[in-house]
């Protein structure tokens, strides 16, 4: 782990360098259309709160809670230097009891800038450097709600009406940055990330978060060429680290792109399978074939020792733009990793553009059956667009299909159980889908057993919510 000393030298040098990335930002062209904030992804300018939405079909009367979905959405857009994954952060949420739909909210995260944007008190709390945008993920831990990102910021605890806000280390508890997604073991209760810095590109960190919500562990890991980590994986023995050729690059930070990292072909791709409670050093390293992966669905150990690993995997990624994703994924792929014998093996599960896996959670870290992704199209360059979920059956290889009808664009869906007893796969999907033409969206609702089946329930926003990352379901039971 860096000395406070160092920490300190690395954030006087960063300083200097943003005043610079600053400078060449402004020299570049503002007048360009941008992929990213134009079409479906064309911000939204105004905080809404809106009460009783209408609701077609009926809502599981099982489902009380929230459901919460974040994503970048800038509060003065400018092309110059955008990269999608950089937008002040826009946590958009739908309440839902008794059948019925409460309220819709959307609240931009109060960072520095997006409170002198809007004339408002920023959200009080400490900041872990000068970049405080949140804008990955919204989840649930220890019974209270946090907004999240990767590389940078605290994360952001929010009430449950989005309205008050608190940069939040976990109660003081987290030294360094945090992740965009953290995975919850449902058979301990606690949540493994793994978090870097975009200041050290030497250093990677194996951060652990009580039931309580607290840290427990930040164990650092040796890298090179600070290695871009979105995801990570557990299993029973295993947290898996994702050590791929995604780097920072000094040359795109001082060029005034606000996303320094690029495709570095000279970067050996390799997976690391970590012991739960080892020391950084003790991670096992196992070399791949350049690829890319954002997401991964589940991992899990088989009895011979190795580490199977679901994920949607890329070719190459921000290889040819600095605005967002340049590349469509090869395909949702299966992993087995040896650590014996120190070999990869892939296996195409389905070759089809697709993204956002996710899985019944219950089953985290271990053997499961059933995936769910969103379909990309082959060409675009805003990176979403189809207009269709798959659900892949991981034991007899089926691939069910939902499609929402043309100009219908869903994003992520995520797996919400029936009951607490329920049967893996026994619940619902529920995301939010986009109605291109009529500039709308609806939280749309489906049976995961009947996947092909109309919604049971969907529940109309009167505007179109720009694409975002991740959204989640937190039961209020």
């Amino acid at each position: 782990m860096a000395s406070t000393i160092e920490n300190a030298i690395r954030g006087t040098v960063m300083k200097g360098i943003e005043v610079v990335a600053d400078f060449n930002r402004g020299r570049m062209p503002h007048d360009t259309v941008h992929p990213f904030l134009t079409g479906i992804h064309t911000p939204m300018s105004e905080e809404l709160t809106l009460e009783d939405l209408p609701v077609t079909g009926t809502i599981p009367a099982a489902l009380d809670g929230r459901y919460l979905r974040i994503g970048p959405n800038p509060v003065a857009p400018d092309p110059a230097g955008y990269h999608w994954f950089t937008g002040d952060g826009m946590v958009h949420g739908l309440a839902i009891r008794d059948g019925k739909a409460l309220w819709y909210r959307n609240r931009w995260i109060r960072s520095n800038k997006v409170g002198k944007a809007l004339d408002k008190a920023p959200a009080p709390g400490p900041r872990h450097g000068s970049f405080d945008t949140v804008n990955t993920n919204v989840v649930g831990i220890a019974g209270r709600t946090f907004a999240l990102v990767e590389a940078g910021s605290y994360p952001v605890e929010l009430s449950d009406t989005l309205d008050e806000q608190t940069y939040n280390p976990f109660d003081d508890t987290l030294i360094g940055s945090f992740t965009a997604h953290p995975h919850r073991d449902p058979l301990t209760g606690e949540q493994h990330a793994i978090a870097y810095e975009a200041t050290d590109t030497e250093t990677v960190r194996h951060v652990i978060l009580s039931t309580e919500g607290r840290v427990v562990r930040e164990e650092p890991i040796a890298v090179k060429n600070g290695p871009s980590i979105h995801d990570c994986a557990i299993t029973s023995r295993y947290v898996v680290v994702l050590d791929l050729p995604v780097t920072f690059s000094m040359k795109a930070l001082i060029g005034g792109h606000s996303f320094p990292y690029r495709w570095d072909r000279d970067h050996q791709a390799r997976i690391g399978l970590l012991p739960r409670g080892g020391k950084g050093s003790e991670t096992i390293w196992i070399n791949a074939d350049p690829c890319y992966i954002f997401h991964v669905a589940n991992a899990y150990d088989l009895p011979d020792g190795r580490v199977v690993m679901d994920a949607v995997v890329y070719d190459t990624m921000f290889a040819e733009s600095f605005s967002g994703p340049d590349a469509a994924p090869r395909g949702f792929e299966r992993w087995t990793i040896d650590p014996g014998a120190g070999t990869v093996e892939c296996r195409s599960i389905d070759n089809t553009p697709q993204e956002f896996p996710r899985a019944d959670e219950r089953r985290f870290g271990r053997p499961y059956r059933y995936a769910w992704t969103i379909g990309l199209p082959v060409h675009s360059d805003a990176f979403v667009g189809a207009s269709y979920l798959l659900k892949h059956d991981l034991e007899t290889g089926a691939r069910e299909v939902h499609d929402f009808g043309e100009g219908r664009d869903p994003g992520e869906f995520v797996f919400v159980p029936a009951h607490a007893d329920a049967a893996e796969g026994e619940g619902w999907m529920i995301g939010l889908v986009i109605d291109v033409r009529n500039e709308t969206t609806d939280l749309v609702i489906l049976d995961a057993q009947a996947f092909t089946s109309a919604p049971v329930a969907s529940i109309r926003i009167p505007h179109r919510v720009p694409p975002g990352f991740h959204g989640n379901w937190l039961s209020a039971v």
